[in-house]
């Protein structure tokens, strides 16, 4: 199944209205824009609309927000089906979101996606029997440093292999979420062996000392003590 616009015809709700909640933070977004620039909120709105639906965007909820906007529907689809972000049939519980891009590869992310197929029981573009996980393959997701990466709806699992990505799996189908981040016992985006460099300050070569502030006075101290 591929989560954009391809693919067999899917079944789509009869309508769509945002909550009130979610009425209110639209027209926070739409007030952001001056007046008769309001269409400029059309991807905020997309995607409050989709995190409504349950992680797509169904036809009525795009309707809405072009009335809400008061824009053309077809400039809606257009918006939607442009931007990869937006999800134009269901997905699971769970949006798997394996980056394959150069740095991600060269660190591993064969072993991710392998992973996620056989644990799942899918391949990319599919979603598991119990409807829980839909898996994906994305472009760079900019967390390149902590390769490789995989979205788990709006949060990055990084340094991950093949082991640590069927724990990350099994722990999301036990209704536990992980904390985000670094699987690895490491602090952010720092070297995993700990420092590389700077780890002594060595002491600095006779020409540099000399050099150092406060040296020439203690040199002048010393020739005078020395005379």
């Amino acid at each position: 199944m591929n989560t954009h616009a391809e693919g067999a015809p899917v079944a789509q709700p009869e309508s769509f209205a945002f909550t009130a909640e979610n009425i209110e933070r639209a027209k926070a977004h739409i007030a952001k824009y001056p007046k008769g620039r309001q269409q400029s909120a059309v991807l905020p709105l997309l995607d409050l609309a989709q995190r409504q639906s349950g992680g797509w965007l169904p036809l009525a909820a795009m309707h809405a927000v072009a009335d809400m906007l008061e824009m053309p529907r077809i400039r809606v689809y257009e918006v939607a089906s442009f931007y990869t972000m937006f999800n134009l049939r269901p997905v699971g519980r769970y949006l798997l979101q394996a980056c394959t891009t150069t740095p991600c590869w060269l660190r591993g992310s064969d072993a991710v996606v392998a992973a996620c197929e056989s644990k799942l029981g899918i391949g990319v573009g599919g979603t598991s029997a119990d409807g829980l996980f839909t898996l994906v393959e994305v472009e760079c997701l900019g967390g390149c440093v902590n390769a490789p990466i995989l979205q788990v709806n709006d949060d990055f699992y990084e340094d991950l292999d093949g082991a640590s990505t069927e724990a990350l799996i099994d722990a999301l189908r036990a209704g536990k979420t992980p904390p985000p981040g670094t699987v690895l016992a490491r602090q952010g985006s720092a070297p995993i062996k700990g420092k590389t460099t700077l780890t002594l300050m060595p002491e600095p070569p006779a020409m540099q000392a000399a050099l150092l502030p406060g040296a020439a006075g203690e040199t002048a101290k010393e020739t005078g003590d020395a005379g």
